[in-house]
């Protein structure tokens, strides 16, 4: 019968744990900072808060307009408004009115 004596290596024991700790910090350093991971995440929601408070400005917006076309549709014009956006396109008043500037910036 033979037989062979192998003599153990000091090194074939840390392969696993080595493998292991290789694979656990490649996920976990991209999980953080990947392009899916924690930062741009963190990013994406920056990004989503700027655009809601921009959507909620042009709704508001959007609701005005539609409010002062309401006024100059052909059902309910109102002679005040007809009045006040012939003058403010021409840029013209009669004689008798005093025209206040606004001077806001």
């Amino acid at each position: 019968m033979w037989t062979r004596h192998h003599k153990k290596k000091k090194y074939g024991r840390l392969i696993l744990p080595a493998v292991t700790i290789a694979f656990l910090s490649y996920f976990g350093y991209h999980s953080i900072h990947g392009d899916y991971g924690l930062r741009a995440g963190q990013e994406f929601e920056r990004i989503r808060k700027e655009r809601a408070a921009e959507l909620d400005k042009l709704v508001a917006h959007r609701t005005a307009l539609e409010k002062e076309v309401g006024l100059l549709s052909d059902g309910s014009l109102d002679e005040d408004i007809i009045d006040e956006k012939a003058r403010y396109q021409l840029n013209m008043s009669r004689p008798d009115e005093i025209v206040i500037f606004n001077t806001y910036f």
